[in-house]
């Protein structure tokens, strides 16, 4: 295929992510915006965690028994002639290294805030992230149809708590019962706002043109009146739209609605195809990838196990990077030098997956695998490219895991290595032997994880008390070359046998039960380094342990 096929298909993509603190209304905001693509045709009840539908996005039994979502998920819709690729994650912030993964593999990102609790800590977290990594960002403030904070107090919270410009697009007329719509700055006009519902009215939203229309004021009284206020004061404070701003996440536009009564939904999805670019230049160990290259390449940014529990299968998303992916390929895995040719490769829409026979850089795909693909890998036609940038965090919070069953003890240990796998849970083998420690951010990925081992697995397992509270990936730097750094790891490894650990891709590290003594073996041993973050699949480890 040619460079300019190749290039017309990357600009049709968008690839976008969907963050927010829990409860700020992600999953529903996902589900509508599905429906208005034409993707789904009803929207999940995502109200009542007993209800007999469930979330589009949430799969897991136990997402729909807690009404929380614990996994990311990808869907992929095609909207105005756009293939969007919308990447749900979880809220909880126990799971967010899960989703700061999904955020390396996404060209923008969507954040949704609770109009009545405005910016919470995890919504500043995950900023903190696209931030960091210059990634643009749209704002939806979610819930207008209740008792919220006033919009400019919004406003201000937003520019003042997440450091950037705030330009409204829209602008809510009253809020609980009184809501009546959003003016429409850009365009111009009202959208009248009347309660929606799982399906989409035939009819549509009413549109009122010229947001100085005397008869918004004479319908809607003393809250078109008092949004008109507001709008004129935001209008001489706030600068214009920049995209230039937009695009390096200085700068964020912000729509107000109801997204469980698909309101505002449609002015949200049509910024997305508007505004967020492109997939662009992917940065790799070896050179910069442009996504109109001829050649493929791609990087495994999620494992997910058991999609479909009746075929215990574990599906690697893999974020194309460059050119065009076709079904049956050859592909290599730069880590291991392992060949693949991937025939069943899916898109998603959630937990339902259609065969893919060819995919662009931005599109997310699934490539079904038994071990042979971790986190972090690259695949290639064959050029030795490292993408890097993926991150693994230190865990917090230690535990101990048992099984109540003697008999089921290869399946415990087959079901952890799988969930380490996925990033589900981290998984550390003590080098002197003994039973496996579960290292994680927060308490309820423990639970999460028992769960899964009961009803995936048929293993029931005592989740246990460890005594550590401090963990270090460790590595070495003689400053005498490859060897001497080998044999320095290795001499740290033996001395201290007893406190370290190998996690999911052989890493070495070390396990501690105060900071303290963190400070001292860093004294102790001055030619090894002490990593809090391990960002790709262990290359530099597995390097120094071959020696």
């Amino acid at each position: 295929m040619s460079d300019v096929r190749i290039a017309q298909q990357v600009r049709r993509r968008r690839t976008f992510a969907i963050i927010s603190h829990p409860d700020a209304g992600k999953t529903t905001l996902t589900e509508k915006l599905l429906l208005f693509s034409g993707a789904i045709q009803i929207a999940g009840s995502v109200k009542a965690r007993k209800a007999s539908r469930h979330a589009t996005s949430d799969w897991m039994e136990i997402e729909k028994q807690r009404g929380i979502s614990v996994a990311s998920s990808v869907m992929q819709m095609e909207y105005r002639d756009c293939v969007v690729n919308l990447l749900d994650t979880p809220g909880h912030q126990d799971f967010s290294e899960d989703t700061y993964r999904v955020l390396t593999a996404v060209d923008a990102a969507l954040m949704v805030i609770d109009a009545a609790n405005g910016v919470e800590p995890q919504t500043r977290r995950l900023l903190q992230v696209c931030r960091a990594r210059s990634t643009p960002i749209l704002t939806f403030v979610n819930k207008m149809d209740r008792e919220v904070k006033a919009p400019l107090d919004l406003f201000d919270e937003i520019e003042r708590e997440l450091g950037m410009s705030v330009v409204p697009f829209t602008w809510p007329v009253g809020m609980g019962r009184n809501f009546g719509g959003v003016l429409d700055l850009r365009s111009d006009r009202m959208r009248v706002f009347r309660a929606g519902a799982d399906r989409l009215n035939d009819g549509g939203d009413e549109i009122v043109e010229g947001i100085g229309n005397p008869a918004l004021a004479a319908r809607l009284g003393i809250d078109y009146e008092h949004a008109a206020h507001e709008v004129a004061l935001v209008r001489e404070a706030v600068p214009a739209f920049d995209e230039a701003e937009f695009l390096a996440g200085r700068q964020t536009p912000m729509f107000f609605g109801s997204a469980i009564n698909n309101f505002g939904v449609q002015e949200v999805l049509d910024a997305l195809v508007d505004l967020a670019p492109p997939p662009g230049p992917k940065p790799a160990l070896q050179r910069t990838v442009q996504p109109g290259e001829d050649r493929f390449s791609g990087v495994v940014f999620k494992i997910q196990a058991n999609m479909d529990p009746a075929h215990r299968d574990r599906i690697a998303f893999l974020r194309v990077a460059s050119g065009r992916f076709v079904r049956g390929m050859r592909l290599k895995v730069v880590r291991s030098g392992k060949e693949l040719r991937p025939n069943s490769v899916v898109s998603f829409l959630s937990q339902r997956r259609e065969l893919l026979d060819e995919a662009y850089a931005g599109d997310i795909i699934g490539i079904p695998n038994h071990g042979v693909l971790q986190l972090g890998d690259t695949l290639t036609e064959g050029e030795a490219l490292q993408f890097t940038g993926l991150p693994f965090f230190a865990p917090e919070m230690f535990r101990s895991v048992e099984v109540a069953d003697p008999l089921r003890t290869k399946q415990l240990r087959a079901g952890l290595t799988q969930l380490g796998e996925e990033g589900a849970i981290q998984v550390f083998r003590p080098v002197a032997g003994g039973a496996l420690l579960l290292g994680a951010v927060g308490q309820l990925q423990f639970e999460v994880v028992a769960h899964r081992l009961e009803h995936e697995y048929g293993v029931k397992a005592r989740v246990l008390p460890a005594r550590y509270n401090v963990a270090r990936w460790v590595t070495s730097d003689t400053g005498e070359g490859a060897a001497a750094d080998e044999r320095e790891l290795k001499r740290f490894v033996d001395a201290n046998s007893h406190r370290v650990a190998l996690d999911a891709v052989d890493a070495p590290c070390v396990l501690l039960e105060y900071a303290g003594e963190l400070r001292a073996m860093q004294q102790n041993w001055p030619k090894i380094r002490f990593h809090a973050l391990r960002e790709h699949a262990g290359l530099v480890f597995q390097k120094q342990l071959e020696g």
